[in-house]
C-alpha cells in the first residue's frame, strides 16, 4: 500500500515503550521498579470520582458541544479568576481530551513548510514530533547548555525571524523538572513585545506541582500577549486524572473557529462525565493537591540525594513536576546504556534523554510519582549496579 509520506515524520512517547519492554520481563518474573512514566501514583480525589458517577446516573452519556459544555468552560474561567485574578470569556476556553490535542492543534494551525516553530530541548516529545509531521522547521533551545536546565530568555529571542509562527514554552519543564521564576518569565514577555507575528504556546500542565511554595508565572499574567497566546492546561497531574483524558486550553479568539473544526474532525468532543467531574474538581477544595505536594517534597529530597550520592552521576534539583533529569555519562554510559543496564540489571524502569531530544544523550529520565519505598530500592539496586 502507499502511505503518506509525512507519516515517516510522526515519532512517539518512549516511556510507553519502556513500559511495555518492562511489563514483559515482569511477565517472566523479573521485579521491576516503574520510574518511567509521568503520573501521580494517588487516587482521583472521591468527590470528583463521585460527580462523574451522578454525571452517569442522571443521563449525561451522549454527544455534547465539541468545545466543551458551557458548565465545565465556566469552571475553568472559574479556576483562573480564582489563581490570577484575570476575567476570562469562556467562549475561548475549549476543552480537550487530555494535553495532547492541544499540542497537535496548535502546531497544526502554523505548522507547514517555510514555517519554523521554536521549542525547548529536551521536551515531552509529542511537541517536536507534529513539528515535523506538518513540514515546518523546528528550531530548538536547548536547555542541557544551563547547569540547572533553564531555559535562556535572550537566547530564545535571538531565534525568532520572518519566518517564525510558534514559540513553545514548557513550565515547570518536562523531563526535566526544570522550573523558570516569574522574574525570568518577565523578561521574554517584555522581549516578545517586539514580535507581535509569534504566537506563544505556554504548557503549564503542570503549574500545580511546584515546589518550595513559588508562584506560578502563568502568561495569563501579561494581558498585553493575550491575543497571541494559547495556554495548555488539565487536570490530569493536578488531580492525579492521567487516564480521564481531561484537558482544556486557552486560544487567541480567531483561532477558536478553526481550533473547534480540529475538534469535530478528530474526536467530536469530550465525554460528558469526565467533563463534570472536571467541574467538581476545579470547584472543590485543594486538599489532595496539598498533601500530593507534601509528598512529592519529600521524593523530591530522596531522589535528589540518592542520585547525586551514586558514583559518576551528576542531578540538579527539580523546581516543578515530578521529574528527575541526572546526567550519567559520568558512569562510563550513555543515557541509552544506562537505562538498558538499569532494567536488566537492577530492576529499574527509567527513560533514556534521547527520548526527549538530540541533545539529551547524557540523560535519564527519573518519574519520583511512585512510593518511598520504591524510590529508595532503586537507588539500592542502582548502588549496586554501578559497584559491580
Amino acid at each position: 500500500m502507499k502511505l503518506a509520506k509525512n507519516l515517516e515524520n510522526l515519532g512517539t512517547e518512549s516511556a510507553f515503550t519502556v513500559l511495555a519492554e518492562a511489563k514483559a520481563l515482569e511477565a517472566k518474573g523479573n521485579p521491576m521498579i516503574h520510574m518511567g512514566l509521568g503520573q501521580p501514583d494517588f487516587k482521583t480525589p472521591k468527590h470528583i470520582v463521585e460527580a462523574a458517577k451522578k454525571a452517569l446516573d442522571d443521563g449525561h452519556h451522549g454527544y455534547v458541544m465539541s468545545n466543551g459544555i458551557p458548565e465545565c468552560r465556566q469552571a475553568v474561567t472559574r479556576w483562573i479568576k480564582k489563581r490570577y485574578s484575570v476575567d476570562i470569556d469562556f467562549e475561548r476556553i475549549l476543552i480537550m481530551p487530555g494535553g495532547k490535542p492541544t499540542m497537535s492543534y496548535a502546531i497544526q494551525c502554523f505548522g507547514e513548510p517555510g514555517a519554523e516553530i521554536i521549542h525547548p530541548t529536551p521536551a515531552f516529545p509529542i511537541y517536536e514530533s507534529m513539528i515535523n509531521y506538518t513540514g515546518s522547521t523546528s528550531v530548538p533551545y536547548d536547555l542541557t547548555e544551563d547547569k540547572d536546565l533553564k531555559l535562556n530568555p535572550k537566547k530564545i529571542l535571538s531565534l525568532i525571524t520572518d519566518k517564525t509562527r510558534l514559540l513553545i514554552l514548557i513550565n515547570p519543564n518536562n523531563p526535566t523538572g526544570s522550573f523558570v521564576e516569574k522574574s525570568v518569565i518577565d523578561v521574554l514577555a517584555e522581549g516578545l513585545k517586539k514580535y507581535p507575528h509569534v504566537t506563544i504556546l505556554s504548557d503549564e500542565i503542570y503549574s500545580r506541582q511546584i515546589f518550595d511554595n513559588k508562584e506560578m508565572p502563568s502568561f495569563f499574567n501579561y494581558p498585553e500577549l493575550r491575543e497571541r497566546l494559547i495556554i495548555l492546561e488539565g487536570w490530569s497531574k493536578a488531580y492525579s486524572m492521567t487516564g480521564w483524558r481531561l484537558g482544556w486550553s486557552f486560544w487567541p479568539k480567531e483561532l477558536v473557529p478553526h481550533v473547534n473544526k480540529l475538534l469535530i474532525n478528530s474526536v467530536s468532543c469530550v465525554n460528558a462525565a469526565s467533563q463534570f467531574a472536571g467541574i467538581a474538581a476545579l470547584d472543590g477544595p485543594d486538599d489532595s493537591i496539598n498533601e500530593m505536594m507534601k509528598e512529592f517534597t519529600v521524593r523530591r529530597k530522596l531522589i535528589h540525594e540518592g542520585l547525586n550520592n551514586l558514583p559518576g552521576i551528576e542531578c540538579s534539583l527539580p523546581g516543578g513536576a515530578f521529574y528527575a533529569f541526572p546526567k550519567v555519562i559520568g558512569t562510563g554510559m550513555n543515557g541509552a546504556e544506562f537505562c538498558k543496564k538499569a532494567m536488566h540489571e537492577a530492576g529499574v524502569a527509567i527513560v533514556p534523554g534521547t527520548a526527549f531530544g538530540k541533545t539529551s544523550g547524557d540523560y535519564v529520565r527519573f518519574s519520583f510519582a511512585c512510593s518511598q519505598d520504591n524510590i529508595s530500592n532503586a537507588l539500592e539496586n542502582l548502588k549496586k549496579m554501578l559497584s559491580k
